[in-house]
């Protein structure tokens, strides 16, 4: 007979535990908390940082001269 431990972790939205096995929302507790991390999304108030190049700005600097 073997024991399984059940691994719990926060939800990524509400912070509430929630199991990775048998969980059709996972990494989110519920599609709740899955369709509000979409929105947030798709109102892009997530956005990775970006860094402008120097190389770009030379390029397009090139292409007027």
């Amino acid at each position: 007979m073997t024991t399984e431990t059940i691994q719990q972790y926060p939800c990524p939205h509400c912070k509430k535990l929630t199991t990775w096995q048998n969980n059709p929302f996972k990494p989110f507790c519920s599609e709740r908390c899955k369709l509000i991390d979409l929105g947030a999304w798709a109102n892009e108030d997530y956005k990775l940082p970006t860094n402008d190049t120097p190389f770009s700005d030379d390029m397009n600097k090139e292409s007027f001269d």
